[in-house]
């Protein structure tokens, strides 16, 4: 070879070293964050502001901080259309990636899948307002994290406020209280809470359950006719929570005694049915508008300069609020896990897994990072995977939500004991045991 071509060789060789080189080094400063969603099918209405806010978020991170410390943040969005298989096969698809964070199956039914995975895989599952209610036990679900409240905290807060209105939860003895769920595992988890309140306080719990999407509903509305409940709880998405508006007014229910969990309390569940829908309320996790800080700043940052991910007028709206907060959450974990184990690294999924589990947001906490007044505060142990159990009630007005109870925390004295004794016989089922004591500092 002549000195001239070996040297060509030479120069091509230290550049493709130093390609290579330069890649590793990318990968190891990126913070990934895959980003299930459904933007097509029957729940898209509800998904597309959801995911649209997770993803707003991180580009006002990346934009006004430049992400974590100098730890860039990216992302890549898988749609599930809300299928179990389909979301199975996001997890796995992106779960190998580098720089992988966690995972935040936006569906009930997905979380159910991942749940068994989650701990071969070491990967977190942040499940906000969703999935399994005895997850809340982090010394029996390491990997699961139902932040700020699952199906069993949001059914309590119902029958609380419910018995509150009807002057003292003893006046419920004798009524009739009907749930309208979504037909998956989404609209099963309250039962066995609602079955407990129902002992506890002697009213009758009747169960009509929705074929999904929920389009068609005429059956279980009959039964509401017939039946005459003196409330209803909807426990739906989607579709159906706007068609179950639908058919409560054309069976001539009143819709101020309709109850609708957190996920059947956004504009998209409404919206079409206006004055319809007059009156309704429905569990509230967060605040909505564009006044708070968080929002203005996604609205300057990334909006004001053509890279909103949506349309800026869904900004501020209840699930894209939710979203962002989903994010914020999980960034903070991100966060926390660098004070641990190093600021401006990039954090492995179980050192993310140990931020989840370190959550520390005081109000102070919650006012710098702008969302004062949108959410309480929340603060997560080895043994408290939820962190918060509060939330309040809002009500339709025939054109916007409006906030008309102050915040109740579901009470821990039912709840626990049923966390438990959930989270025990999950464990005898797949033969699995608790985390030894030691577990929590790792």
């Amino acid at each position: 070879m002549k000195l001239s071509q070996f040297m060509m060789a030479a120069t091509v060789a230290v550049a493709a070293v130093s390609a290579t080189t330069g890649t590793a080094w990318a990968q190891a400063k990126e913070q990934f964050f895959p980003l299930l969603s459904y933007r097509t099918g029957p729940y898209a209405p509800n998904g597309v502001p959801w995911a649209n806010g997770k993803q707003d978020y991180i580009k006002m991170i990346n934009a006004r901080d430049g992400g974590i410390n100098g730890v860039k943040l990216t992302y890549e969005e898988c749609e599930t259309g809300y299928a179990t298989d389909r979301g199975v096969e996001c997890y796995e698809r992106l779960k190998s990636r580098p720089g992988v964070s966690l995972f935040d199956p936006q569906s009930t039914g997905i979380t159910f899948a991942l749940t068994e995975k989650a701990p071969a895989d070491k990967m977190p599952l942040v499940t906000l307002g969703y999935g399994l209610s005895v997850a809340q036990d982090g010394l029996a679900f390491k990997w699961n994290f139902p932040l700020m409240g699952h199906y069993w905290t949001g059914a309590d807060i119902l029958i609380q406020h419910i018995g509150k209105g009807a002057g003292g939860l003893d006046k419920l003895k004798g009524k009739k209280i009907a749930l309208v769920y979504h037909d998956s595992p989404f609209g099963k988890e309250p039962i066995p809470l609602l079955q407990e309140r129902s002992r506890m306080h002697g009213f009758e719990l009747q169960m009509i359950p929705v074929t999904a999407p929920g389009v068609e509903q005429k059956a279980a509305w009959l039964q509401v006719r017939q039946s005459r409940p003196d409330y209803v709880l909807l426990w739906g998405w989607g579709v159906m929570n706007s068609t179950a508006l639908k058919e409560a007014q054309a069976t001539g229910y009143p819709r101020d005694k309709m109850y609708g969990v957190w996920w059947a309390g956004a504009e998209p569940d409404t919206r079409d049915v206006g004055d319809g829908a007059k009156g309704y309320n429905a569990l509230a996790l967060n605040t909505s508008g564009t006044q708070p800080k968080v929002i203005q700043d996604i609205l300057k940052h990334v909006h004001d300069k053509g890279q909103g991910t949506g349309p800026k007028d869904e900004v501020g709206s209840v699930l894209y609020t939710r979203g962002v907060i989903i994010q914020v959450l999980s960034i903070e974990a991100v966060r926390r896990a660098q004070e641990r184990f190093g600021k401006g690294k990039v954090m492995t999924s179980e050192q993310v897994r140990w931020g989840l589990e370190n959550l520390a947001l005081d109000q102070k906490r919650l006012d710098a990072l702008g969302l004062a007044g949108v959410m309480r505060p929340i603060s997560t142990s080895c043994a408290d995977h939820m962190g918060s159990s509060w939330a309040r009630v809002q009500t339709w007005d025939g054109a916007k939500w409006n906030m008309n109870s102050d915040w109740y925390q579901a009470d821990e004295q039912i709840l626990k004991p049923m966390v438990k004794a959930g989270a025990e016989k999950y464990l005898s089922d797949k033969k699995m045991t608790r985390r030894a004591p030691a577990d929590c500092q790792s």
